[in-house]
C-alpha cells in the first residue's frame, strides 16, 4: 500500500533523521535533499527506500559521519581522491563538482575516488553534470552480485554506469546497472508483492527467475546482454579500481557488508568545441529519428534516457510522491528514535 508524501514533508523528516544520526546540519540537509530528489524522480528504490539501509550502515560504523573526501594526488586534469569512508552521497557530490571544475579548466576532468560508500541513485550526479552544461560519465563498483557469464557463483558487481549529456529541452541521462534490474528495483518489486516483468536473476538451482525473493536470496542478478554485460561489468571494476588505487569487487566481497567502494567521475566540457548550436541540432536529430516510429503497443512511444525521470519529477512536485506505507513508517520511526 502506498501513501502520498510531499517534498517538503519528506525533506523535513529526513533532515531530522540524519541530524540525529550524527551528521552536521549542512550534511543532513544535503542527504535529505538527495534522497528526496531521487524519490521525486520516481526512483524510490534509491531514494526513500534506501534510508533504512543507509541508517544501518551508519549504525554499523561503516559510514563515518565526520569524514569527507580528500585529494591525495593529481596529474593535470586527472586526480585521485580518498573518501575516508564518509557518506557516499556527500563524497560523490564533492567529486562530481571537482570533475566539473577540471573540465571547465581543461576541457576534460577525471576524479577517481576510493574508500567511499554507496552513492544511492547514480543518475543524480549525471543530472548535476548536465545542469552545469557538462557531459558526465560516472560509474562505481559494488560487492559481488552477479555471475561472470558461464559461472554459477556471483563474482562481479552490477557496477552502475551513468552517461549524461546536457540538452536545452531536457537532459539525456542514462543510469543503468549491469544487471537487468538493479537490486534496489528488485527490492521494490518484493516490497510491492510483485514478480519481475522479465527474468532478472538466478535462483538457488541456477535457473533464471522472475521471483524477486529468490534473486535476493542468491544475490545473483542476470547480466544485461548476458556475456556482454558480464564483460562490461568486469572492465568497469578494473577501471575504477586501477585509477583510484582502491578496492575491487573481489575485495569488497570479502566483507560481510559492502563499504569502501571505488568510483569514477569523468566530465567533459562540450563548450570547448565552440559549436553549441550544432551539438544541440545533432542531439535533436537523433532523438527525433528514434521517436519517429510505429509503436509496438497502442498509444506507445519510445523515450530517450532520462525523459520519464524528468516527467516523474514534474508530476510528483505537483501531486506528491507515492511512497510505500511500510517504508515511510520505518523512516518516521527512525526519525523519532535517539540514534
Amino acid at each position: 500500500m502506498t501513501i502520498t508524501i510531499h517534498k517538503e514533508e519528506m525533506n523535513e523528516v529526513l533532515v531530522q533523521l540524519f541530524s540525529k544520526q550524527g551528521f552536521s546540519e549542512e550534511k543532513a540537509k544535503v542527504l535529505a535533499e538527495v534522497h528526496t530528489e531521487n524519490t521525486l524522480h520516481g526512483v524510490n528504490s534509491h531514494g526513500i527506500n534506501r534510508v533504512p539501509f543507509f541508517s544501518e550502515q551508519v549504525k554499523r560504523g561503516l559510514v563515518k559521519q565526520e569524514m569527507k573526501a580528500e585529494k591525495v594526488e593529481g596529474f593535470g586534469s586527472i586526480e585521485r581522491w580518498d573518501g575516508n569512508l564518509g557518506s557516499g552521497v556527500i563524497n560523490a557530490i564533492k567529486c562530481t563538482n571537482r570533475a566539473i571544475t577540471l573540465a571547465k579548466e581543461n576541457g576534460m576532468g577525471l576524479v577517481a575516488l576510493r574508500n567511499t560508500n554507496h552513492w544511492m541513485r547514480a543518475g543524480y550526479y549525471g543530472w548535476m553534470a548536465a545542469e552545469q552544461n557538462c557531459i558526465g560519465i560516472l560509474f562505481t563498483n559494488t560487492e559481488p552480485n552477479m555471475p561472470a557469464w558461464g559461472g554459477k557463483e556471483a563474482r562481479l558487481g552490477n557496477n552502475p554506469l551513468v552517461i549524461a549529456l546536457p540538452r536545452k529541452k531536457g537532459h539525456v541521462v542514462l543510469d543503468m546497472a549491469m544487471t537487468q534490474f538493479s537490486f534496489g528495483k528488485i527490492n521494490q518489486y518484493k516490497l510491492n508483492g510483485e514478480q519481475l516483468p522479465y527474468d532478472g536473476g538466478f535462483n538457488e538451482n541456477g535457473s533464471l527467475t522472475k521471483n524477486p525473493e529468490e534473486i535476493l536470496a542468491t544475490k545473483s542478478g542476470l547480466p544485461i546482454g548476458y556475456w556482454k554485460g558480464s564483460a562490461l561489468s568486469m572492465v568497469l571494476d578494473m577501471l575504477a579500481t586501477l585509477l583510484s588505487a582502491g578496492r575491487s569487487t573481489y575485495k569488497l566481497g570479502l566483507e560481510p557488508h559492502e563499504y569502501g567502494v571505488s568510483q569514477i567521475f569523468l566530465c567533459i566540457d562540450p563548450v570547448s568545441f565552440h559549436d553549441s548550436d550544432l551539438q544541440e541540432k545533432l542531439m535533436e536529430e537523433i532523438i527525433a529519428y528514434t521517436q519517429d516510429i510505429t509503436p509496438m503497443e497502442p498509444n506507445g512511444k519510445t523515450y530517450y534516457p532520462g525523459e520519464r525521470s524528468l516527467a516523474n519529477k514534474i508530476n510528483n512536485q505537483k501531486n506528491g510522491m507515492q511512497v510505500s506505507e511500510e517504508i515511510w513508517k520505518k523512516v518516521t520511526d527512525l526519525a523519532r528514535c535517539v540514534f
